[in-house]
Order: C-alpha cells, then sequence, then structure tokens
C-alpha cells in the first residue's frame, strides 16, 4: 500500500499505498501544511490521492490512517490531487459504474482533504522529504493505470515491494495475482502479511521505497491501520527526520 523513495524529483511526475523520498531539499512550503503535531521541523511529505472512494479514487480508510501516523510523527502534510475527470464513477453500493455521471479527482480529493488540497501538477519534489501514494483503484484509473506498489515496480527498474502473499488462501489475499504482474515488470515482490504490524512493511533500502499490503488482504481494519503505522514509521526513519 505505500513505498518510499529518496531521489523522488525526477520519478515523481511518473506515480496498497506507495510512499517516496526525497533528500537534502530544504525549499520551505509555499502553503501551510494540512498537519503540524511536532514543534521540531518534521519530515515534509506529500500525500497523493486519486479521488474518494475505493472503487473510483483513493481507499479512503488508507488516506486516513496515513493522515494520523504523519501527525503522530511530527510531519508536514500537503494533500495533492490531479485536477481531471475520473475514468468513471462507480456507485459503491452496487459496485458498478454510474451512467451519465462525472466527477473531478481534484474535487473529490478534496473531501478527504478538508479543503486543503493542491493541484498536482504544481508538487515539486524539492519542497518535499517524501511522498506516499495511498491505494484504491483511483491510483490506477486516474493516475498511471496501476495500483500503488505497481507503480513503483514500473519507475523503478528491479524495486522491492509488497503487495502481501502470492496465493489467493481462501479468498484471504483476493489480489494475490497482483505478485506475478510486479514480477514481470522484473521487480522483486517479498510476501508480507498485515497481522503482524513490525512486519507488515517491506522496506526498499536501496530505492528507498517502502511498501505494505494494506487492503489488499481481507482482514480487520485495526491490522490495516496498523500496518499503515508501520509504513509510515519506515517512511519517516529513511527521511532522516
Amino acid at each position: 500500500m505505500a513505498a518510499v523513495r529518496a531521489q523522488v524529483a525526477s520519478r515523481l511526475a511518473a506515480v496498497s499505498a506507495f510512499a517516496s523520498v526525497s533528500p537534502g531539499s530544504r525549499t520551505p512550503f509555499q502553503r501551510a501544511a494540512l498537519h503540524r503535531s511536532a514543534p521540531r521541523p518534521g519530515a515534509r511529505v506529500a500525500l497523493v490521492l486519486s479521488g474518494c472512494g475505493v472503487f473510483d479514487g483513493t481507499e479512503i480508510h488508507e488516506a486516513s490512517a496515513i493522515l494520523v501516523h504523519l501527525s503522530r510523527g511530527g510531519a508536514e502534510v500537503q494533500i495533492f490531487a490531479p485536477d481531471v475527470p475520473q475514468m468513471h464513477v462507480i456507485d459503491h453500493t452496487k459496485g458498478q459504474p454510474s451512467e451519465g455521471e462525472s466527477r473531478n479527482v481534484l474535487t473529490e480529493s478534496a473531501r478527504i482533504a478538508r479543503g486543503k488540497i493542491t493541484d498536482l501538477a504544481e508538487l515539486s519534489a524539492a519542497d518535499h522529504d517524501a511522498a506516499i501514494f495511498p491505494g484504491g483503484f483511483g491510483a490506477a484509473k486516474n493516475l498511471l493505470c496501476c495500483i500503488a506498489p505497481v507503480l513503483a515496480a514500473k519507475v523503478l527498474r528491479g524495486v522491492e515491494v509488497t503487495v502481501g502473499h502470492e496465493q489467493e488462501e481462501g479468498g484471504k489475499w483476493p489480489y494475490a495475482g497482483t505478485a506475478e504482474a510486479i514480477k514481470a515488470l522484473g521487480a522483486k515482490h517479498f510476501v508480507k502479511g498485515v497481522a503482524i504490524s513490525f512486519l507488515a512493511a517491506h522496506v526498499d533500502q536501496k530505492n528507498k521505497v517502502v511498501t505494505t499490503p494494506a487492503f489488499m488482504c481481507e482482514t480487520a481494519l485495526h491490522h490495516i491501520h496498523d500496518g499503515i503505522g508501520a509504513m509510515v514509521r519506515k517512511v519517516l526513519e529513511l527521511s532522516g527526520k
């Protein structure tokens, strides 16, 4: 669900959550951060959303958990989304497209951001230490045609990521086939669970990418939340803040 990368400047234009970390830059924010929970300077993190709702946008629980853990870690957060139409609108009560309805990704993402959001076109990697991409089908439909960990695999040849397990195991891992797609791109997939939070995130030290399965697994919500917390802690450690 998430990943972290140092030297993300040349990668950001390219995007269960994906995060990216950038070294060195000290350019101050040009807009107020959404959260600032510590008096000391914290990591400057860009959170990139893709709408509002798991089937056509950002997975809301994942985005919320990321914000909670970033706040607890004292990070400065700016939220971004592309100012483009959604691929389509899904009626989440039916899991089917709503005919004749159109929504804007930035406008929908602003619901999660409580209005404090910026067009993704204005994101500068030099202003951030890390970038995080929550899961949800909007990452595939409205960003770069792939879910968040696959994005890392597309952008970084040989990157190490996890989307959980590689077998469905009776429906517990319904998206297990994604692991094969990741390996087909030349990336390395690592099997991870979600129930033991400190083991739920995989860190690629070379590329500074961190991923966690999150809702790739059918499990209790608190396990998802704790796994995302493990990912965020690793992101902040890699940022050096």
